[in-house]
């Protein structure tokens, strides 16, 4: 079973020139179904991109998803998308505040070297969170919205790294009993793209988290709540195979610094095409995000949230 998008969605056509099944509004008030009721929190600056990449993966299985795209009141106007595109596929967060969701995901922001109460939307961000505790089954945070909600849940601070973690890094599994890794296998890859970490420490002096996946060489990337409900991904999974490319070579034409993707580009040469060696996992771990952590546990009367 497909995602629900809006009919003219760009993602729409590049999910469907491969072969991904998307359905759109009109089609989906055909079918005699409850489907999930997911938002997202966007709040990465290339909104089209992140999107996409998202509803690839919230595709992949046999639910049917209802998807709602949302954006902050308080931020500042998004200088990478288009204002017409915001306008006709966003919501704010103030015309959902009564409305209930079997899952929201809330994405990474370029914001990660602000201390986060100088985010501009900081307090809306808070409240978003305590809204999710009565208004939403499960909820994924990615990246910079993961260290931000280990800091407002439990007081886990973040700290600057010497050098930023960039590039593809082999991840153990954990806790292979856990349904968010369900299938994986014992070790798996993921990008990260980020100048500040979590405080490891204090991570495990929190009987309330449990770790189910890190690095070696640049620590926890999935934590999950005692009561299952609440998953925090540290790298970015859901990256295209070019993503953490297009990054590189932005920085290195401003002459910002910054190194190579580690483990990223064949033989570390920055001319070959990067392969996308995390996509399977990507896939599993969204698949069974929907399944075993929403659907199968989520209220059929979605208002009894």
């Amino acid at each position: 079973m497909p995602i629900k998008v809006p009919e003219a969605l760009p993602a729409v056509n590049t999910l469907e020139n491969e072969n991904i099944f998307v359905m759109t509004e009109q089609r989906a008030a055909h079918q005699d179904i409850r489907a999930l009721k997911i938002a997202v929190l966007n709040l990465m600056p290339t909104k089209i991109v992140t999107e996409t990449q998202l509803i690839r993966l919230l595709s992949n299985t046999s639910l049917q998803v209802d998807l709602t795209l949302l954006y902050p009141d308080t931020a500042q106007t998004p200088k990478h998308t288009p204002q017409e595109h915001m306008a006709h596929f966003y919501t704010d967060f103030s015309s959902v505040r009564d409305k209930k969701f079997d899952g929201l995901i809330i994405t990474g922001a370029p914001v990660e070297n602000l201390e986060f109460e100088d985010v501009l939307y900081w307090e809306e961000l808070k409240k978003i969170m305590d809204w999710s505790r009565t208004n939403v089954f499960s909820t994924i945070y990615i990246c910079w919205a993961a260290q931000a909600a280990l800091y407002y849940r439990y007081g886990i601070p973040k700290h600057k790294l010497d050098k930023k973690a960039f590039g593809v890094f082999s991840h153990k599994v954990l806790d292979p009993r856990h349904p968010l890794v369900r299938g994986f296998d014992e070790y798996f890859n993921a990008p990260h793209s980020r100048h500040t970490a979590i405080d490891e420490e204090a991570v495990k002096n929190t009987p309330a988290l449990k770790a189910l996946a890190a690095s070696d060489e640049v620590g926890t990337l999935i934590l999950a709540d005692d009561a299952e409900r609440q998953f925090f991904i540290t790298g970015h999974l859901e990256y295209d195979y070019d993503t953490l490319a297009k990054e590189y070579f932005r920085d290195k034409s401003k002459g910002l610094p910054i190194d190579l993707p580690k483990h990223y580009f064949p033989g570390d040469d920055e001319s070959k095409t990067p392969v996308n060696v995390w996509r399977a996992h990507a896939h599993l771990l969204f698949a069974n995000w929907l399944n075993y952590c929403v659907y199968q546990m989520t209220p059929y009367d979605i208002e009894s949230i």
